[in-house]
Order: structure tokens, then C-alpha cells, then sequence
């Protein structure tokens, strides 16, 4: 049994990321990028877990009505994810991806955020990136999760792959940041890996079962 599975997000990124997770689970995975121009949602949520839910929904009650032979019994995916940090009591956070301004560069984010730590010297540059899953069938939410992986925030971008806050973040047992590491070895302690394999067990068992 194959399962269909739209991953609501257009993101090319996170996409390669999850199709790595994703890689051995028998299902047939569809981004937004099939589907005819879906209006991005308003993310009013105050926790990662609550735009999650509310991507899901969203996305799911417009795949119900789209066109396509596996709109109507799709599972639909949203995660919502982003950069903690301790120092500036929890800012980016939900709005890491709008930081500042929503076509911020991410210098200029990288440069933002080292200048409000720098009036701070005394606070510990401990930080975390969040994500947050949820999965949608039917109009309810079956399955949810959260990944986190604890670092530090660098005082240097450093780093050439990865994407977003990554050469920002600092992963202290690898001693590089994340976007100094391959894909292997950032999916493997990260954030977003976490909570898709998370997924993926969760989907493999409903398989076994036949509940998906």
C-alpha cells in the first residue's frame, strides 16, 4: 500500500531534506508546486505547533477541493520551524522566517541578531532551532510531533551549504555549524530530521497496520 502524501510546502530545501527522511517509507510524496496556486495562509499562531496545525488544515481543506486522482485522500503535512534563542528571550522564533522584514536577507538577519547580542553580553548565546509537525487526513489531525537540536549562535557566519540560520548555528559535538556539515550529518542531529523520522516511523507503522 502506497500512501499519498503532500508536503505543504513549496520550499526546495526542506523538500530535499524530507525526501531524504522519507526515502524508504512507501509513499508517494507531492508538494505544493503540483497543485495550482494555493494563497499562503496568515500564520497567527503563537507556537510553532499552532502554525503547524493551522498550515495543515489549511492546506488540506484546499487539496480536498483540487483537482487529481489523489487530492481527495492525500495526507497532508505542514511543519512550522525556526531559530530560539535564549538572549533575546526567544526571538526570531514564529517570525524567523520574517525577521525584521519578510525579504530580509539572511545577512542581514545573521547581522541584526549579533548586534541585539552584543548589548547583552552577559546572557549565554544558547539557542535551539524548532520544528514542529503535524499531519492532517479527513479534516482532523492524526499524527503531530516536535524535533529540537540545542546549540549556540556564532559570532561568525560560517559555512557554504545548508540554508536559512544555519551558519549561525553552532552544533557544539560537531564543533562546526550546520551549514558547515553535509546533508548526511545535519539531518541526522537536526531539527527538522527528528521530527520527519518521527513521521516516517509513525507512517510505517500505520502501513503495518492498515491504517493508512
Amino acid at each position: 500500500m502506497v500512501v499519498d502524501l503532500l508536503i505543504a510546502t513549496s520550499n526546495p530545501n526542506k523538500l530535499r531534506e524530507i525526501r531524504q527522511v522519507l526515502a524508504d517509507v512507501p509513499v508517494a510524496l507531492h508538494s505544493l508546486a503540483e497543485l495550482p496556486r494555493i494563497e499562503e495562509p496568515e500564520e497567527t499562531g503563537a507556537t510553532f505547533a499552532e502554525n503547524a496545525r493551522l498550515k495543515a488544515d489549511y492546506y488540506a481543506a484546499h487539496v480536498r477541493g483540487a483537482d487529481g486522482s489523489w487530492g481527495a485522500d492525500a495526507l497532508t503535512v505542514a511543519e512550522d520551524s525556526g531559530l530560539v534563542i535564549d538572549a533575546l528571550n526567544g526571538e526570531p522564533g514564529v517570525l524567523s522566517a520574517r525577521f525584521i522584514r519578510p525579504d530580509a536577507s539572511y545577512e542581514e538577519r545573521f547581522a541584526e541578531i549579533e548586534r541585539r547580542l552584543a548589548e547583552h553580553p552577559e546572557r549565554p548565546r544558547t539557542a535551539r532551532f524548532v520544528c514542529a509537525l503535524a499531519a492532517v487526513k479527513g479534516g482532523r489531525v492524526i499524527f503531530d510531533t516536535r524535533g529540537v537540536v540545542e546549540g549556540t549562535i556564532a559570532s561568525t557566519p560560517a559555512g557554504k551549504r545548508g540554508f536559512g540560520y544555519d551558519p549561525i548555528f553552532f552544533f557544539p559535538p560537531y564543533a562546526r555549524t550546520l551549514a558547515e556539515v553535509d546533508d548526511a550529518e545535519k539531518l541526522a542531529v537536526a531539527h527538522r530530521g527528528h521530527a520527519f523520522r518521527a513521521l516516517a516511523a509513525w507512517l510505517r507503522n500505520q502501513l503495518l497496520v492498515g491504517g493508512g
